[in-house]
């Protein structure tokens, strides 16, 4: 991809109203643009960052056996009035059509799914059924805040399961815990495994919550790795003495970027979800609830891998592999095109900064403030046949042959 003709260059300044550190770096590296509060337009650069992280999230949970499906962000208010949730969903959108019909606009998909499911489900053999989908969703929050880490409008990866018994939801519960980890690994996330209230559908859920000094959530944690409770319902203070002996527990700020929960059969009592034994009697079906803001881990991301000259991409995330500075002259302007043609046919993504009239350290920050992993710059000084190597979270350069350093970006 040439710079020169990409969609949402860098900017210096951001507006006053942006106060989080995502937002800020976002807008000004040309990832986001604000719609309105809590709303946001996703850039080319954004957009490959979204993509890369819904991928990990489907190779992850198709791992578990789940299926993907998409289901309607236009939803049926007697549905909600089946749950009672019309009246008591605080952050519901409700959409009244000219001809008078009122419809929700889908902040959860219990009330779509649910009534699908029963379609298909009928005997102990549909069961296990694991199902979920990456779609936007909308919440009418009464404060919208912190960027891309809370809005009205957000990209999302909601799983639900049914199982025919408590032991089967179990297992897939735990299932599931491993499958989040292994998402935030590949996000290069370290996130904790937090107790937290179950809200209306059960005495306890998880969510997973991962340490920065920007977080909008407190968490009361043993450092050794052996709890974590959400400070909001803590039955602990910080400072007591670990039980295993890890010392001290500690207190931080986090930022909440999964969260699982039971359902039990909340809402297959509601729409009359059963299943008929083995022993021919009907019996409901018990549920589960697996979500994980995929455009929110994108603002975490931000929030905890940045530094004071801009974003430092994860490798499995970042838009690019490599961010191309070429420094013009006419002896390396066939070079440059060369060096990106064959980075590009070894599968390597490729942004290259073909400006005109733009310096040599306006690049450099601006490669900075994009956050890629890798820069290479072409340039007189390197000579033909080589590249200038360098790390985006280093400041060691080295000259590089450009095999070299295709060998370098494909093992």
């Amino acid at each position: 991809m040439r710079y020169s003709n990409l969609l949402g260059k860098t900017i210096r300044g951001v507006s006053s109203d942006e106060a989080s550190k995502n937002a800020k770096l976002l807008t000004r590296a040309g990832f986001i643009r604000r719609e309105v509060a809590g709303v946001y337009n996703f850039l080319p650069l954004g957009l490959r960052v979204l993509n890369k992280i819904s991928n990990i999230v489907r190779e992850e949970m198709d791992k578990t056996g789940a299926q993907e499906l998409l289901l309607s962000a236009l939803q049926n208010k007697q549905s909600w009035e089946k749950t009672g949730r019309w009246g008591t969903f605080d952050a519901l959108f409700k959409i009244k059509s000219r001809f008078d019909t009122e419809y929700a606009l889908g902040p959860t998909h219990e009330e779509v799914l649910v009534p699908l499911v029963r379609q298909f489900v009928s005997s102990y053999r549909d069961l296990p059924l694991y199902l979920y989908q990456i779609q936007v969703k909308f919440r009418d929050e009464p404060r919208a805040k912190s960027g891309i880490l809370r809005g009205r409008e957000f990209l999302m990866k909601d799983l639900y399961s049914f199982h025919r018994d408590e032991k089967d939801f179990d297992e897939y519960y735990d299932a599931m815990i491993n499958a989040y980890y292994n998402v935030f690994k590949r996000c290069n996330l370290d996130a904790i495994l937090t107790e937290a209230s179950g809200g209306p559908f059960s005495k306890f859920s998880h969510e997973f919550q991962v340490l920065t000094e920007n977080g909008e959530d407190e968490i009361i944690y043993c450092p050794g790795g052996d709890f974590a409770q959400n400070a909001e319902i803590a039955k602990v203070k910080e400072g007591k003495q670990c039980d295993l002996g890890h010392g001290p527990l500690k207190r931080a700020k986090t930022i909440e970027v999964g969260n699982i929960f039971p359902l039990k059969t909340r809402f297959s009592d509601a729409f009359g979800l059963t299943y008929k034994g083995k022993d021919g009697k009907q019996k409901p079906v018990i549920m589960g609830c697996y979500g994980l803001g995929v455009s929110r881990l994108m603002g975490a991301i931000v929030e905890v891998h940045s530094d004071d000259r801009g974003i430092t991409w994860p490798k499995e995330v970042a838009p690019f592999n490599v961010h191309m500075v070429h420094i013009k002259d006419s002896a390396t302007e066939p070079w440059a095109k060369k060096v990106y043609e064959e980075l590009t046919s070894k599968g390597i993504e490729v942004l290259w900064d073909d400006r005109e009239g733009v310096s040599a350290g306006e690049k450099f920050a601006d490669a900075d403030l994009i956050g890629i992993p890798v820069r290479l710059v072409v340039s007189a000084k390197a000579g033909v046949g080589k590249v200038e190597w360098k790390n985006r979270d280093s400041d060691k350069t080295e000259i590089i042959s450009v095999q070299e350093a295709i060998r370098k970006l494909t093992t």
